[in-house]
């Protein structure tokens, strides 16, 4: 009888309520999101009690303002532009990666141009001026391409439709994981060349964003640990963590989606606590020699390590 009151009075007593959390993704849910989805999914976040709710943007530009502003507790950007964010005084500071390889490949298709060298004298699609331009160059320049040998076209996000329809030669700024497969989708196959092997240093793709004035470190690690255990599940079972990823919203269980699932598992950051300060030096010298930034900053101030 005794045994029977206490139990009685425990389950009497309120639930204790989750702690909320606000996260500012970098676009529409994607294979990119892989571990944040299933950490969902699964249970995770509620394990480490916390009710997480995740936030598309209106615009891509906003995760990096808002987390600054206080308006949400971590957002989704890219180590590239960390460093434009810190030189324009931007309160944020990466603490923990999502995608720890670039994901960034200048595209052919794979009866065009067989090296990066052979882009001499052609026509070159991107969409985005800046960073990707100069990855673009360096690349070039690292094959004996100066970047004035080259006729560079803007063709707003078309990056596909214009390579396949013969529009330019190569694109710049295309997806590894994404789109090889549109290409493959419009009947054509396709080939890319990896910055990380043609002079430009390596770099994360996709970083967690906080302000470091006002971030909960506590709710951070909760939500780091959870994504660990949800992307330990992924390399284990890929097949089985898709069906969960898929499941989030209808329109994710796509051929697109399928086949790029497959090509993000391997770059997914098993350990979002892992950080190289050398390879972020180096990255930030690149982007001083690039002329992006004035001086490559110290490492402790646009990236720490909560553990």
């Amino acid at each position: 009888m005794k045994r029977l009151l206490i139990s009685l009075m425990f389950l009497a007593l309120p639930a204790q309520a989750a702690d909320r959390f606000t996260v500012m993704l970098d676009w529409f849910v994607n294979p990119d999101h892989a571990p944040i989805i299933v950490a969902e999914r699964r249970g995770y976040f509620r394990d480490a009690g916390l009710e997480v709710d995740l936030i598309p943007p209106a615009d891509p530009s906003d995760p990096p303002k808002m987390v600054a502003a206080g308006q949400v507790d971590l957002a989704l950007g890219y180590q590239p532009q960390l460093y434009l964010q810190h030189a324009g005084g931007l309160a944020v500071v990466r603490v923990g990666a999502l995608v720890n390889d670039p994901l960034y490949c200048v595209m052919v298709k794979a009866d065009g141009p067989a090296t990066l060298a052979d882009l001499a004298g052609k026509r070159i699609g991107f969409s985005v001026p800046g960073i990707e331009e100069a990855i673009l160059h360096q690349m070039l320049r690292s094959n004996g391409v100066t970047p004035d040998e080259v006729e560079q076209i803007n063709v707003n996000f078309a990056l596909t439709t214009a390579l396949a329809s013969g529009q330019v030669d190569a694109v710049s700024g295309a997806f590894r994981n994404f789109e090889p497969h549109q290409m493959a989708g419009l009947g054509e196959k396709a080939r890319c060349f990896l910055p990380e092997e043609n002079g430009v240093p390596d770099y994360d793709e996709l970083v967690y964003l906080a302000n470091p004035q006002r971030m909960d470190r506590d709710r951070i690690t909760r939500f780091l640990d959870a994504t660990a255990h949800a992307a330990r599940d992924i390399a284990a079972d890929p097949a089985g963590t898709w069906a969960d990823f898929k499941a989030y919203a209808p329109e994710l269980d796509d051929a697109l989606n399928a086949a790029a699932w497959s090509d993000t598992v391997p770059h997914l950051a098993q350990d979002p606590f892992a950080l190289d300060p050398a390879r972020y030096a180096a990255f930030g010298s690149f982007m001083a020699q690039a002329g992006l930034i004035p001086a490559a900053p110290p490492v402790g101030e646009i990236a720490v390590s909560l553990r």
